[in-house]
C-alpha cells in the first residue's frame, strides 16, 4: 500500500510545481524518469564482478566500468537492461567463454560499478559509442533497455564492424513506457505533452517517432531476437513489431522465462546463432 502511494504522492507534488514553476517540474519528471531505483552490485556479486574488472572509460567526467574475459574468437560486448549490472550475464558469459570468444562487457551509467546518476537510451548510445570506437566488437548482445540502445545506435551509426546482433527483451514503443509513467504518477495529459516536447527539443523526437520497430528498418545485420510471451515488463508483441521491420531477424518466442530471459535453452540459442 505504502509503495503504490508514494508514485502518486511524488506525481501530485510535480503537478503542484507545474502550476508554479513548469519548466522545474519538468526538468524534475524527466531527471525522475531517468534515475534507476535499482542496480547496486549485491554482496555475493562482488566478487565475480571484482575478479574480472578492467580499465574505466571516460564518458562526460564519470568513469565506466569496464569487464574484460579474453578469448581468441569474435568480439562481443555485452550490454545489460535498467536496474541491473554486469553480473546478469554471468550464465552466458561462461557458455561464451567455452567456445573461446572474446568478451568484454560495462556497467551503464549510475548502475553497477559506474559511476553517474541517470541513464536513457540516448546516453547509453553515446556511451555504447565509445565502446564501440575502443573495442571494435563484431558482436553486440543487449537485454531489455541495453537491446533497445542497441538498435538505436546501429540506427544513428551503422557500424560496420558489428556483423550480428542478439537483442533479449527489448522495449520498442517509447510511447507505450511514457503512458506508463503518466498511470503510475498521475500526471495530466497538459504534462506530458510539455514533457514530451522537452524530449523533443533535447533528442530531436517526439515520443511516438522514438521507436525501436522504425528505427529497425535501418539495421543491416542479421539478428537474433528473443522475448518470453508471458513478459510483465515488455509486451512481447512489440518484440515481434521490431522483428518485422528488421531485414534479416530470426524471432524466438519463449513461454516462462519471464523479462529476465534466463534460461540454458535461451543460452544455447544465443551460441548456435552466433555460430552459424
Amino acid at each position: 500500500m505504502i509503495k503504490s502511494f508514494v508514485p502518486k504522492l511524488m506525481g501530485l507534488r510535480l503537478m503542484a510545481l507545474y502550476k508554479i514553476k513548469p519548466k522545474k517540474a519538468i526538468h524534475k519528471a524527466f531527471m525522475l524518469f531517468c534515475t534507476p531505483r535499482s542496480g547496486f552490485v549485491k554482496p555475493h556479486q562482488k566478487d565475480y564482478l571484482k575478479a574480472h574488472q578492467s580499465k574505466t572509460i571516460e564518458f562526460k567526467k564519470i568513469k565506466i566500468q569496464t569487464y574484460h574475459w579474453p578469448g581468441n574468437g569474435s568480439k562481443v560486448l555485452l550490454i545489460h537492461g535498467w536496474d541491473s549490472h554486469t553480473y546478469r550475464w554471468k550464465d552466458l558469459i561462461t557458455k561464451l567463454k567455452a567456445q573461446d570468444y572474446d568478451i568484454t562487457a560495462f556497467d551503464a551509467p549510475a548502475h553497477g560499478y559506474s559511476e553517474g546518476n541517470i541513464l536513457n537510451v540516448p546516453i547509453y548510445s553515446e556511451v555504447l559509442q565509445k565502446m564501440l570506437n575502443q573495442y571494435k566488437p563484431e558482436i553486440l548482445i543487449g537485454h531489455s533497455v541495453g537491446a533497445m540502445t542497441c538498435i538505436f545506435n546501429q540506427h544513428l551509426q551503422q557500424d560496420s564492424n558489428i556483423s550480428k546482433m542478439v537483442l533479449l527483451g527489448s522495449p520498442s514503443e517509447m510511447q507505450r513506457v511514457m503512458k506508463g509513467f503518466q498511470k503510475i504518477l498521475g500526471l495530466s495529459d497538459s504534462f506530458m505533452k510539455v514533457t514530451q516536447d522537452y524530449f523533443k527539443e533535447r533528442y530531436g523526437y517526439t515520443f511516438s517517432e522514438f521507436s525501436m520497430a522504425k528505427f529497425g528498418a535501418y539495421i543491416k545485420v542479421p539478428c537474433l531476437i528473443i522475448h518470453d510471451k508471458y513478459d510483465k515488463v515488455v509486451p512481447y508483441k512489440e518484440a515481434i513489431s521490431i522483428n518485422k521491420t528488421i531485414r534479416h531477424a530470426e524471432l524466438i518466442i519463449t513461454e516462462g522465462a519471464g523479462h529476465s530471459l534466463y534460461a540454458k535453452s535461451i543460452d544455447e540459442a544465443i551460441i548456435n546463432f552466433l555460430q552459424s
